[in-house]
């Protein structure tokens, strides 16, 4: 945040969304480095049935590697792009189901190196990242928006050449039960749950709302997660199939919910 570079992106993102319904959720956060600018971009697409599902991913990256030559090709772009793609494919047509809202958020990562994902730490990683994301949920909370979201899928690090989603415990059961049935719908299941984590993650303020959630993430990025948070986090790590794989899946998850009728609780 603050570098011409993260307005590059936001530019970016707000131009391959050109007539599109987009709103713009801009605020002032108060961080541990000071105070920054915060700018989460909303992408609306109309559904024949009432209520919401929201596709989420962050595009920021860590500010204490600024100084770097960090990029974060996995962890914040493979996954934005993705939501890019996702664009494409509900864009023109009003969808045989729930809206979908695709939502980038920013500000998720911690400001300080040891501010998120289990580390040890001096703060809980939700006071010191989630920062906008946080907000949109307590946005639509007090604008009663909340109420209408049917389910809340996140996609984090998802461009892993060597792709294994986790299945993730903090996360809503039977939502990643329905994440689960959609990879082996498309035999894809070779990809998912071999692995059980417990991440902090953009879906932890809707999820303590009550939004059943699931997060979509790899979160062993080369062996003993070597490349994360780290500039080695390059483009040559990723591949196109993976992020072929994790669309297919939540697409094919939203399809699945559509047909639901009621959904669980949480």
């Amino acid at each position: 945040m603050g570098s011409a570079n993260h307005k590059k992106v936001e530019d970016y993102l707000t131009a391959q969304l050109r007539g599109d319904q987009v709103e713009h959720d801009t605020f002032t956060a108060d961080t541990p480095e000071g105070k920054f600018t915060v700018h989460n971009i909303i992408a609306k697409f109309p559904g024949s049935k009432e209520g919401i599902i929201v596709i989420a991913s962050h595009y920021d990256t860590n500010y204490f590697l600024r100084k770097t030559s960090y990029v974060g090709a996995n962890d914040g772009a493979s996954s934005s792009g993705l939501l890019l793609e996702i664009a494409n494919q509900l864009r023109g047509k009003i969808h045989d189901g729930y809206s979908v809202w695709l939502v980038w958020d920013d500000a998720e990562e911690a400001m300080k190196p040891d501010g998120s994902g289990g580390l040890p730490q001096e703060m809980p990683f939700d006071q010191d990242s989630l920062y906008g994301i946080t907000h949109v949920a307590q946005t639509w909370q007090a604008d009663g928006t909340l109420k209408r979201i049917k389910a809340f899928l996140l996609a984090d690090m998802i461009g892993d050449a060597d792709l294994n989603i986790d299945r993730d415990l903090n996360s809503t059961p039977w939502l990643e039960d329905v994440v689960g049935e959609a990879a082996k719908r498309l035999g894809y299941q070779s990809h998912f749950f071999a692995r059980t984590n417990q991440v902090g993650d953009d879906h932890i303020p809707f999820m303590k709302r009550g939004v059943p959630c699931a997060d979509l993430i790899d979160f062993m990025y080369g062996y003993n997660n070597v490349f994360w948070h780290t500039p080695q986090d390059t483009v040559d790590k990723l591949s196109p199939k993976s992020l072929e794989i994790v669309g297919s899946v939540m697409l094919e998850t939203v399809h699945i919910l559509d047909k639901m009728d009621p959904l669980p609780p949480k």
